[in-house]
């Protein structure tokens, strides 16, 4: 059994877009838009160090690994040579 063609495919998406497109059409009303005003506004101020607590150790055990691996690849490119 043959497949669709895609002429026939776009076909019936092009039909079942029209025909949504009524339904939906007919269906909407106007919105009209009210004006709402907040009476007190408060920023929130966010403390970061909250959310950053652990990037300093993090980055530091980062930088220590990274120097350790940097300091094994000198002294083995000494060594192998």
């Amino acid at each position: 059994m043959p497949k669709k063609s895609r002429r026939a495919k776009a076909k019936h998406r092009a039909k079942l877009a029209q025909e949504t497109q009524r339904k939906y059409s007919q269906s909407l009303k106007p919105v009209t838009a009210q004006l709402q005003l907040a009476g007190k506004v408060s920023p929130e101020v966010k403390d970061p160090t909250k959310y950053y607590q652990y990037l300093m150790p993090e980055l530091r055990r980062i930088g220590i690994l990274a120097g350790a691996i940097i300091l094994i690849l000198v002294v083995l490119s000494f060594i192998l040579d």
